[in-house]
């Protein structure tokens, strides 16, 4: 019995020796090769919702916004463009928009991505990118569908340049086309680069090298004050001016039909917001409170100015100038939403009011161009303005986060001049990319399909003669 007892013991301490070796094993090559990263569930639900709240903003946030702006025989159309935009622009990301915009180059690289996750090939469940932190990452999937909200709500955004008066089939090839030529090799430009792991162990001239162009300008833009505002609206512009002017602009009156939707739509485009400045930080911490906070803050200084404004001026606030001037606000602060500090944050939103009201009335009447719902005026210019202040915005002496210097860790900034340098070439190229861009786009559709409806059908509205329905049942 006790030769058993002695025998089993030693087999015990033999087997227990050798999971001892087996645990020490697998520590040291622990510590050699440490475990990738794996995403918080904090950071991936923040990122799920944002998407969501993007999603608010262009159907049914822009669609009624822009819907209550124009004439009631033309509603349903609008409702119609802005869903049907919407819908092909999510298949073509899928399809081969978020290999344009997200992957490298190759020679190409400054300017587009490549083919090589057409189809969302290798993206699944397990598959992760990098948010902005060293070690910190969040599902593919869930990047790829925020990502998609924004190619959605950009090429939708376009639409209110020529409201009113353009064929549907038109907007169909639209919706198709800009965005594969304009809009991916945007995103591209302003927001691929090699990553925060790259950038921490490596020099600053190789993370410049693999990033696109604008990136490596050195600009900011946290969520899209170039790639989304200042894109829609010079080519909302361009579409505007080759589209023609509506019958009876500058003699007839064209009031909004409805201001109830407007400010209904107004709204649903404020609480999306959060999910588009707020998500653009792809974490849920710090970075992410302040974009909120500057996303309450100078949406309701401009909601505030713009009116103001109009009471100095023309003796009477207006809810329509509310309405824009709050979305002013958020199209400024897009670029700035997790730069600037909050006082900043106010004051930006203060002066964007103004001076797009201006934009809006003293600019388009001068220069004469039938922009149907001010997309020009709103999101370009106030994309301009909120892009050129986050230079300024970003300095840590006035309240800004500043810069990340991923080798060290701290926050920099390079100096004002240096910035805003760095963000007006960035405004610069965007405006010649997407002109030179939408232009031959709109020409090419006019010489293929014709860009605008026969005059009987816009007399009539684009309600009945495009899609044979009304909006309302009189």
């Amino acid at each position: 019995m006790r030769n058993l007892l002695h025998r089993i013991g030693r087999d015990f301490a033999a087997t227990a020796f050798c999971f001892m070796a087996m645990g020490a094993s697998a520590f040291a090559q622990e510590a050699a090769a440490p475990a990738a990263p794996v995403p918080d569930k904090g950071d991936t639900a923040w990122m799920l919702v944002s998407t969501i709240l993007v999603l608010l903003m262009i159907v049914p946030g822009l669609a009624l916004f822009y819907g209550g702006l124009v004439r009631a025989k033309n509603m349903l159309s609008v409702l119609m463009q802005v869903l049907t935009v919407c819908c092909i622009v999510m298949i073509v990301w899928v399809l081969w928009g978020y290999s344009l915009a997200f992957t490298d180059g190759g020679g190409l690289n400054a300017y587009v991505g490549g083919f090589s996750k057409a189809f969302l090939a290798g993206v699944d469940p397990s598959t992760v990118v990098e948010t902005f932190s060293v070690g910190v990452v969040i599902p593919e999937l869930a990047f790829v569908a925020f990502q998609m909200t924004f190619a959605a709500i950009t090429t939708a955004l376009v639409l209110g340049g020529f409201a009113e008066r353009m064929k549907f089939s038109a907007i169909v090839a639209f919706s198709i086309i800009w965005p594969t030529l304009v809009y991916f090799p945007m995103a591209h430009m302003v927001w691929w680069w090699p990553g925060p792991m790259f950038a921490s162990t490596n020099t600053a001239d190789a993370t410049v090298a693999g990033a696109g162009m604008i990136w490596a300008f050195g600009a900011l833009d946290f969520a899209g004050g170039t790639v989304v505002h200042i894109n829609a609206g010079v080519a909302a512009l361009i579409g505007a001016i080759l589209c023609g002017r509506r019958i009876g602009y500058g003699r007839e009156p064209m009031p909004p039909h409805s201001l109830t939707l407007t400010m209904v739509g107004a709204s649903l485009l404020w609480v999306g917001w959060f999910g588009f400045n707020a998500g653009s930080n792809l974490e849920a911490n710090g970075y992410a409170a302040l974009a909120m906070v500057n996303t309450f803050v100078a949406t309701a200084a401009a909601g505030l100015s713009w009116p103001l404004a109009e009471w100095l001026t023309k003796g009477k606030p207006s809810l329509l100038g509310a309405a824009s001037g709050a979305v002013a606000g958020l199209v400024a602060v897009t670029p700035a939403a997790g730069f600037s500090g909050p006082m900043g944050a106010v004051v930006l939103g203060l002066l964007v009011g103004p001076i797009c009201l201006f934009a809006c009335t003293g600019i388009k009447k001068a220069l004469k161009y039938d922009d149907s719902l001010d997309v020009f005026g709103v999101h370009c210019v106030g994309g301009i303005f909120g892009a050129i202040a986050t230079g300024i915005l970003v300095d840590p002496a006035l309240g800004g986060a500043g810069i990340v210097d991923y080798t060290t860790g701290m926050s920099v900034y390079p100096g004002m001049a240096t910035q805003v340098m760095a963000q007006f070439k960035s405004v610069l190229t965007t405006i010649i990319w997407s002109g030179v861009g939408s232009t031959v786009i709109f020409l090419f559709i006019k010489m293929v399909f014709g860009l605008r409806v026969s005059e009987m059908s816009e007399r009539e509205g684009l309600d009945i003669a495009e899609h044979g329905e009304r909006a309302y049942n009189m």
